[in-house]
């Protein structure tokens, strides 16, 4: 999920930097001599959903009996795989990581399985290689879901935006292709505008701009992450339709992620719907399967008793596929798709405190 934008509140500037601080290399929790040493290395710190899964990061760790130290790799390869090196030096017993370039991880994940170091990764599932469970959602649901929901609001009719993420990461490339896929199947009447942007929130804003210029008839935006949520409330605002969902100049806009942002968005009536991505659920299940793991346990394909399903995604490779409900203003259905309401105190992002 590379995620990299120029818009950002003073508040989650500080908190970035605060955290920044806190997942800085070396940084350790509880470290003793009685409970296993983990490693984490965070992707970034400078997005509030990352900024999540590094609040839940260590919360879950204390529950679940191990020692922590974390890194941060600030979205390189090149320092996370530093950052491999330096938790191989301090002993770890496993490893969770994030890395955002899915195909070059390769060769530090064969040195620590090499070394007999298990690893999870979450979010992203790496190209190649062996680990130990990928963490992570079903991605091409995202993408699914995002065009049932603007397919249902357009009537199968119009022209919308696709910002695309990274199409180095398996994350952008699921995404973008489910959504496509859906469109021409479900709703070929729908142009989609693809937009490559990196997961740069600036270059999303430019490129929407653009977009809405050439084409002001454009009713539908989809958002592979929250990177580009403050720009594009920026040129919706700046073109004058950024407007109550019941105006008919409205643009039905779809996000990603279930940030506390989004949540209070939609409630706004700013943007529709979003796609909550488990931040949570990402930092307790890597460290789950850390801990399982270390102690010896298997796992196979299948359902889960924690409302997920394993699905094998090649021989050797493991995925647990958490839940991420679409979520909307109303909690109706779209296009056979269930929402869950943005106030729903079942999702992360009302639980933050």
């Amino acid at each position: 999920m590379r995620l990299r934008t120029a818009f950002y509140t003073t508040a989650s500037a500080l908190s970035a930097l605060a955290l920044l601080s806190a997942c800085s290399s070396g940084s350790t929790t509880s470290a003793s001599g009685d409970t296993p040493l983990v490693g984490v290395d965070y992707p970034r710190s400078d997005t509030d959903f990352w900024n999540s899964y590094i609040k839940y990061t260590p919360q879950y760790a204390k529950k679940l009996g191990l020692s922590l130290k974390t890194t941060n790799s600030q979205n390189d390869v090149a320092k996370l795989t530093a950052n491999a090196q330096t938790f191989i030096s301090q002993g770890v017993k496993g490893l969770a990581m994030a890395p955002q370039d899915t195909a070059a991880i390769a060769p530090t994940l064969a040195q620590l399985e090499a070394k007999k170091i298990p690893v999870v990764t979450v979010d992203t599932r790496p190209d190649s290689g062996k680990v130990f469970m990928v963490v992570r959602a079903d991605n091409r649901a995202y993408g699914e879901k995002a065009c049932q929901f603007l397919g249902t609001k357009l009537a199968g009719k119009g022209k919308v935006v696709m910002l695309e993420g990274g199409l180095d990461s398996i994350n952008g490339r699921d995404r973008t292709e489910a959504f496509n896929a859906c469109m021409k199947k479900n709703y070929p009447g729908i142009k989609v505008f693809g937009e490559a942007t990196n997961w740069d929130g600036a270059v999303a804003a430019q490129k929407l701009q653009t977009d809405l210029t050439a084409h002001p008839d454009i009713k539908g935006v989809y958002m592979q992450s929250s990177f580009g949520l403050s720009g594009t409330l920026q040129v919706l605002k700046q073109k004058g339709l950024l407007v109550d969902p019941k105006d008919k100049k409205h643009v039905f806009v779809v996000s990603n992620d279930g940030i506390p942002e989004e949540l209070k968005s939609i409630a706004a009536g700013k943007i529709d719907a979003t796609v909550s991505q488990p931040a949570d659920l990402y930092a307790k299940y890597a460290l789950y399967y850390l801990k399982a793991a270390i102690d010896g346990k298997t796992f196979k394909a299948g359902k889960t008793d924690h409302d997920s399903t394993i699905i094998q995604v090649r021989p050797g490779l493991l995925e647990d596929q958490l839940s991420a409900p679409l979520v909307t203003a109303d909690g109706a259905t779209y296009g056979g798709v269930p929402s869950v309401k943005s106030d729903d105190k079942s999702l992360w992002g009302n639980n933050l405190g």
